[in-house]
Parts: C-alpha cells; structure tokens; sequence
C-alpha cells in the first residue's frame, strides 16, 4: 500500500483521537472546547504536507498517454456472469465507423465582433 493512501486513511482516527484528548483536557477543566479550534487545523495542516511528501517521493499518478475520445464506450459486457452477457442493453451504440466532422474554427471571445458589419442609415426626410 502507498503512504499516500496510508495517510488519507488516517485522517479520521487522527482526527477522532484529537476529539478524545481534548474531551478529556475539558473534562479536567484544563483547556475548554472553544479554545482547541487551532489544534484541529494543525492537525490538518500537516496530514496535507504528509500527503504532499508521500506523493512527491513516490510520484504522481500516470494517466494514460492518450485519452478516450468522447463517445468511447468499452467493448463486451461489463457484468461478464450476468443471464444476457454478450448482449448489449437496450439503446446501446452500434460499433459503426465514427463519421469524421470538418473541423470547425474555436469560439471568438473577443469583445468586438471579428464579421465586418455594414451600418446603413436610412435618408433623412421622407420614405425611400
């Protein structure tokens, strides 16, 4: 198991047993309830910098080379001991070659529209 995952599931005991201690310094009137805010944010602090360790030392997770591409849907039945396996439900996709699509320009963002627009004014003093 990775210490990352070591240390995410850590954090509710860490934070239960923190609960207790300070339960217990209340209980002996030595620290009260209101007072124990910042130990909690402590205690969070550095789980996160263990986290950031653990995944530095260990690196970050790979994703694959290419991503699938929208539309992708694996191949067979995902329930392989189901009664209807190799059948696929009602309204699945057909394995049909994709259409290929024209590539269409990105979206304009800018302010000021980029399609020339030619103003015209009407003649001032009567109908046209």
């Amino acid at each position: 198991m990775s210490r990352y995952i070591l240390i995410r599931r850590l954090y509710g005991p860490a934070f239960l047993l923190l609960t207790g201690v300070n339960a217990l310094l209340s209980q002996a009137h030595i620290l009260s309830w209101n007072k124990t805010w910042p130990f909690y944010l402590i205690l969070w602090g550095v789980l996160k910098l263990a986290e950031r360790a653990a995944l530095a030392s260990e690196g970050y997770p790979q994703w694959p080379a290419t991503p699938p591409q929208p539309g992708w849907q694996p191949q067979g039945n995902p329930y392989p001991g189901s009664p209807n396996a190799g059948t696929p439900y009602p309204g699945a996709p057909q394995n049909a070659a994709p259409q290929q699509t024209p590539a269409q320009p990105a979206p304009l963002s800018a302010l000021i529209p980029s399609i020339a627009v030619e103003i015209v004014k009407k003649p001032e003093g009567g109908e046209q």
